[in-house]
């Protein structure tokens, strides 16, 4: 059972990066939403596909990713409930990446001529859509920096601090402990590293008393160590403080 109504985790998303009027919650609320589930590792949409509709993840985790000419895989960023994976797909007609399930997921697909209405009648959850859009490339650029500059070691300890924020911007995380369905695999296709090193850097991260895992829940130990492991500073999420955005 969703923790959430549909259009409620969209609204819950946008209002950690973007004060919302009531009005503009009534509107968000009335957008039309058809919700579908999907298997792990499943497509949602593909690399040269026009979609008429972009997708909100309502439950579970979604990746985003690029393979080469050779079908290695590179995820170039993770999804969680509330985030809009293809929200690009409102303006940039063709998909350049493609978008997969990680875990069992529940997704809502909201018509892209329902978007833009919403768009024209609200310029300021025009607003709201476009920092969304911007938060995407903010983590974007942080992965980038992670994969081109840190260690394994480092990238796992930032990666998992990501999660956490992000998962406790929108209710899912608690007391440092949240779900995370998602295999040693995936995570090695985030941050680049062999499925065996994952499992080796996880082990340290367990042993050096920053981390406790168990089935897929994880729980941080040491934020303040595991922040200064993954030199992590959560400005590049930008989430709102303080009530502002």
């Amino acid at each position: 059972m969703m923790a959430h109504p549909p259009n409620g985790m969209m609204i819950r998303k946008l209002e950690s990066i973007f004060p919302l009027s009531d009005e503009e919650r009534d509107a968000l609320a009335s957008l039309p939403m058809q919700v579908v589930t999907f298997r792990p590792d499943q497509d949602i949409v593909r690399i040269g596909d026009r979609p008429t509709q972009s997708c909100m993840v309502l439950q579970g985790f979604t990746c985003v990713y690029k393979l080469t000419a050779e079908g290695k895989r590179q995820i170039v960023a993770f999804h969680v409930p509330g985030d809009m994976p293809d929200l690009q797909s409102l303006h940039l007609k063709v998909l350049d990446n493609s978008v997969a399930t990680v875990s069992p997921c529940t997704l809502g697909f909201i018509p892209h001529e329902a978007l833009q209405g919403i768009c024209n009648r609200h310029s300021r959850i025009t607003a709201a859509l476009w920092r969304e859009t911007l938060v995407d490339a903010s983590i974007f650029r942080e992965w980038m920096t992670g994969i081109g500059r840190r260690e394994a070691y480092n990238r796992m300890a930032h990666l998992l601090c990501e999660f956490l924020v992000r998962l406790t911007a929108v209710g899912l995380a608690e007391d440092g402990t949240f779900d995370l369905p998602i295999t040693q695999t995936e995570l090695a296709d985030a941050i680049g590293a062999s499925t065996v090193h994952v499992n080796r850097v996880l082990q340290e991260l367990r042993a050096d008393g920053l981390i406790r895992s168990k089935g897929t829940q994880v729980s941080i130990l040491d934020w303040e160590g595991l922040k200064a492991t993954g030199d992590f500073d959560p400005l590049y999420l930008h989430l709102r403080q303080d009530g502002n955005a």
